[in-house]
């Protein structure tokens, strides 16, 4: 039997962490499920869903990453998954969206806001300053899932906000 477990991890890039961690929750007995890994400035963060021994406590599990010399100055948390963890047909992305351009407060809070009015989930966003582009150049990738039927709507809406701002606008259906 196997339970489902929510792990955090969260310390200075380093090459091989990924494979680290992923390493150590195989050794003992892991499955990983749903799990995101990103550098953001210069800290990693990998968050997932993994499937463990029923024996296995929470703070075995931490202990264990705890020990990997990748880990030395991580943020290590370990907590129960007590939602499903496969996806709801909202969870699935049927759109990829790109947005770039000049970064402003609020930016994300108002193209946020637009899918959430016409009934689009975003189900994963990344965003990057570009240090390599324009100065202050922001670019956005939202995978939304949208329902059947709005697409076209909740699209022209999305465009129609990042261009009246002066951002770039792209988008696709996630299975393109």
């Amino acid at each position: 039997m196997a339970k489902h477990l929510r792990i955090h991890v969260s310390c200075p890039d380093d090459r091989g962490l990924l494979a680290a961690v992923a390493g150590r929750l195989y050794e003992l007995g892991g499955d990983l499920g749903d799990a995101s890994f990103a550098v953001l400035g210069e800290e990693a963060s990998l968050t997932c869903v993994c499937a463990l021994p029923d024996a296995l406590e929470e703070a075995e599990v931490e202990r264990a990453l705890r020990a990997l010399p990748a880990l030395e100055a991580a943020e290590v948390a370990v907590r129960p998954f007590r939602l499903g963890h496969v996806h709801a047909q909202s969870g699935r992305a049927t759109h990829v969206v790109r947005m770039r351009g000049l970064d402003r407060p609020g930016l994300l809070a108002r193209l946020a806001e637009g899918f959430a009015e016409l009934g689009a989930n975003v189900v994963r966003f990344d965003a990057e300053h570009d240090e390599r582009g324009e100065a202050g150049e922001y670019a956005m990738r939202f995978e939304v899932w949208i329902p059947a039927g709005r697409e076209e709507a909740v699209l022209a809406n999305a465009s129609n906000a990042a261009e009246s701002i002066g951002l770039r606008f792209a988008a696709d259906r996630a299975d393109d």
